[in-house]
């Protein structure tokens, strides 16, 4: 029972709510032991390697069934595979988890590049280099913390984002040492989490002009050596750490199982299965024709955008009439209480860049729910989860 205690205790607050759903106690302590084990191999860093080992394994059982059976060409070819496959994971081993590598350069700045390119180019880093941010580049980054901190907010709560520059155990990151810790109350506020997304998606698109690699870390982390680092910074009390966000200058090592699992997570659902002009999320938008045409590459932006996972729990119903678009109302897909709120304010965010980039005025309003046609079906399943509305100013 105290191991369990334990194990729960170091989870984040999303795992804690999704385990806390679970009625069974007996049930509930099997889940929480499947994660410990879990975290377990994670956190001694060597998961991301042994992953491709079962594989190896596979392929040699193979290589020597089909020896035994006197098939000579399906024997080399397996065996060719699995001897591949093993020289792939010593050299991820040598490269990455011991570093002996040849150095590598600095990555060029992108400023020539337009805020959509910057959010299209932007993706998960989770290979980086074994040098520190420059002073220069550190102190460019702190100043868009700073910016971003002090730009109205959609609640009254107070954010915060710490800078740790000390490994954490993090997954499946590697080789990351610099890290932004988001920081929202104790008590849970939908809109305090919202904006975390919305600020630290706007820091990291200002990294990315920069040229450095950021990664967005949920369940991924570890709280425990997060919470050890930031000392008296942090106030179990009155504190919750919502997220981490890796930063740095990434690397051409990546290891075989992270340089798969990033392709896998690139991959997204079409314009048309995320932007709606019903609230019953059945009809899809053209956003080619008028009046939707007006946003262009904004409805990219969003596709494009961070989530937990790649989960995209974010959706948008555009009201609007034969001639003009009136608001854009955004919903979260899932109960998810913080991972979801991220992504929805990580939405606002490069929807909110995107209209500047286009001159389009507009400003983000919470509306009544008699304003929201959700039906009643919706309202008793409990989502979608109405977020945020952009509502544009009359004179575009």
């Amino acid at each position: 029972m105290k191991k369990t205690q334990d194990i729960y205790s170091k989870l984040g607050a999303n795992e804690k709510a999704i385990i806390d759903k679970i009625r069974n106690n007996t049930l509930k302590r099997v889940f929480i032991e499947i994660i410990g084990l879990k975290l377990k191999l994670q956190w001694k860093g060597w998961l991301q390697y042994l992953i491709p080992i079962p594989i190896l394994l596979g392929l040699l059982l193979i290589a020597f069934i089909a020896y035994l059976l006197g098939a000579k060409y399906p024997y080399y070819g397996f065996a060719i595979l699995a001897m591949l496959l093993s020289i792939r994971v010593f050299f991820d081993i040598v490269t990455v988890k011991y570093k002996i590598r040849f150095p590598e350069s600095k990555p060029k700045r992108r400023d020539n590049q337009t805020i959509f390119d910057l959010m299209r180019l932007r993706h998960s880093c989770r290979s980086y280099q074994i040098k520190k941010l420059t002073e220069e580049d550190f102190n460019e980054l702190m100043g868009s913390v700073k910016k971003q901190l002090a730009e109205p907010s959609f609640s009254q709560e107070k954010i915060r984002f710490e800078y740790i520059s000390t490994p954490i155990r993090v997954w499946p990151v590697v080789n990351a040492t610099e890290f932004l810790v988001a920081i929202a109350p104790k008590e849970y506020n939908r809109l305090a989490v919202m904006d975390v997304g919305r600020k630290l998606q706007k820091v990291v698109i200002d990294a990315t002009r920069m040229g450095l690699g950021t990664c967005w870390i949920g369940p991924g982390a570890d709280h425990k050596s997060i919470t050890s680092q930031l000392g008296k910074k942090f106030d179990p009390e009155k504190d919750n750490i919502i997220c981490v966000c890796a930063i740095g200058y990434e690397s051409k090592y990546i290891p075989i199982f992270i340089n798969i699992f990033s392709k896998r997570m690139r991959k997204r659902l079409p314009v048309e299965a995320l932007f709606f002009s019903d609230y019953k999320m059945n009809e899809s938008i053209d956003i080619h024709h008028h009046p939707y045409n007006i946003f262009q590459r904004t409805y990219e932006s969003c596709q494009y955008a961070p989530s937990s996972y790649n989960g995209q729990t974010t959706r948008a119903v555009v009201v609007a009439n034969e001639n003009t678009v009136q608001r854009i109302d955004f919903f979260a897909v899932t109960t998810s209480r913080y991972y979801a709120a991220v992504a929805s304010g990580i939405w606002c965010a490069n929807w909110e860049m995107g209209c500047e980039e286009l001159e389009i005025e507009g400003k983000f309003k919470k509306l009544g729910a008699d304003k929201i046609d959700l039906t009643m079906e919706q309202r008793q399943k409990g989502v979608p989860i109405y977020d945020m509305s952009w509502v544009l100013n009359s004179k575009n």
